[in-house]
């Protein structure tokens, strides 16, 4: 009998697998908050992201010191799991290639991603892009360091196609308040909260377009935080929607009770999860040609689709059958 063949293999030859990355994306800025919040990755398990903030959490003055502390803690035991990545300061702050000298040269092998906030063209993203393959080169760095980048101007998302095409990009965030700051009062501040950030039409049309052309260039859609810290149950129908409603597969969360929530969510469901399993292990044993399952056929296009929801049910902490487990994540 010929070795079973893996799906990621199977089903995405000579092709881009899209991103498999947790739901949740969490943001610190401060050391005490970074550290924190590794200590929750490791008690919670590897099913969020922690962003390191050098553009909001770095002080004045204090921009060089700020990135160092993130080299040295990313660094130490502390960061068992690697999966953190740093947003670094905006296309005009003079600090932002001093960001990447430094992050990259001190955790270019580790780092998650690296985040651009606010580029108002896609020229920008573009050039900074190009300095962090420079400076990862330079080091010796022989992958790809993933890239996030944030539209949340006016300019970003007219170009949000184009740079949704950019080199080693992973995500494309939404940045909620920035873009209603934008807008000089025509989007009244209740929309920054639910259900207006949902509602108002300049907002449904802006995160609408973020996630059309995150996913028809095969990067993840990541949606803005949720500004009720306290009430989780919010941060939770602020997630189930923007993930059943506008089909973002990430969100950010600003406070540690935010990540569980987000997590939950958008994990997919349990019944759906089984029926992917299953799907799956008969396929591999078909040699992944097309089978009968519950009355239904399905074939390859249909196998990436159950494929993708097992990877997230296994970045989100859902069971998978031990068959299924064993077949294709052990």
């Amino acid at each position: 009998m010929s070795q079973a063949v893996h799906p990621s293999d199977a089903l995405f030859s000579g092709e881009k697998a899209f991103p498999a990355i947790p739901t949740c994306e969490h943001f610190a800025g401060s050391e005490k908050l970074i550290v924190k919040a590794l200590q929750l990755q490791e008690k919670l398990g590897p099913i969020f992201d922690i962003t390191c903030d050098c553009e909001d959490g770095a002080a004045a003055g204090k921009e060089r010191e700020h990135a160092e502390m993130i080299v040295r803690v990313l660094s130490s035991e502390a960061n068992i799991h690697e999966m953190a990545g740093a947003r670094i300061h905006d296309y005009t702050h003079p600090s932002w290639k001093q960001d990447v000298d430094i992050l990259v040269g001190g955790l270019g092998d580790i780092l998650a991603y690296i985040t651009i906030p606010k580029p108002t063209q896609a020229r920008q993203a573009a050039e900074m892009i190009e300095y962090i393959q420079k400076v990862a080169a330079k080091n010796g760095i022989q992958r790809e360091i993933p890239i996030h980048v944030l539209i949340e101007t006016h300019g970003a998302l007219r170009e949000v196609h184009e740079i949704a095409a950019l080199p080693w990009l992973q995500v494309l965030d939404f940045g909620l308040m920035d873009f209603v700051s934008g807008h000089h009062g025509a989007i009244p501040a209740s929309a920054m909260r639910s259900p207006g950030q949902f509602e108002h039409k300049l907002l449904a049309r802006a995160k609408a377009e973020v996630v059309a052309a995150a996913l028809a260039h095969g990067v993840v859609p990541a949606h803005n935080v949720s500004l009720d810290l306290k009430n989780a149950y919010s941060t939770y129908q602020d997630a189930y929607r923007a993930r059943n409603e506008f089909g973002f597969l990430r969100m950010w969360s600003i406070y540690p009770t935010q990540i569980q929530a987000i997590v939950d969510a958008m994990k997919p469901d349990y019944s759906e999860v089984q029926d992917s399993a299953n799907i799956l292990l008969a396929a591999q044993q078909a040699e992944w040609g097309p089978i009968q399952y519950a009355g239904e056929l399905h074939d390859r296009a249909t196998y990436r689709y159950f494929w993708e929801v097992l990877q997230k049910a296994k970045l989100t902490g859902v069971a998978i059958p031990e068959a299924a487990e064993t077949a294709f994540f052990s």
